[in-house]
């Protein structure tokens, strides 16, 4: 639809969710599953999408920046596989100082709130 001003805005909100957020605490899980297989993590790439895993989870995200008002959220969807079976869900995070706090759904299953730190690793 072109480059208007609202797209720049959009890019500008965008940035600071860019890179890989380290998982550092789960409602559900400890930290002992979230590091199970390989370090827990979020990351956000500027393609709009991204990956994630925590213990025996893992997938594609496809996220986007919602900006309603004063308040702001990253909104995502997800496909991937959960102890090797298909898997899929939703989610969404926003920032609060230096942390990435937010919940992911798994469809059919559970839920979780998640709090993670940004790290300098790109992956």
């Amino acid at each position: 639809m072109g480059n208007s001003g609202l797209d720049k805005n959009m890019n500008k909100d965008k940035a600071k969710y860019l890179g890989k957020w380290r998982i550092i605490e789960m409602e559900m899980w400890d930290h002992d599953y979230i590091d199970l297989v390989i370090p827990g993590y979020f990351s956000f790439d500027k393609d709009d999408l991204g990956y994630f895993q925590f213990g025996v989870v893992e997938g594609q995200i496809d996220y986007r920046v919602e900006k309603m008002g004063d308040f702001e959220r990253l909104d995502f969807s997800w496909e991937g596989q959960s102890e090797n079976d298909p898997a899929s869900g939703r989610g969404w995070a926003v920032i609060t100082g230096d942390y990435l706090e937010g919940r992911i759904y798994l469809h059919l299953s559970e839920d979780s709130w998640f709090k993670a730190k940004k790290t300098k690793d790109d992956r």
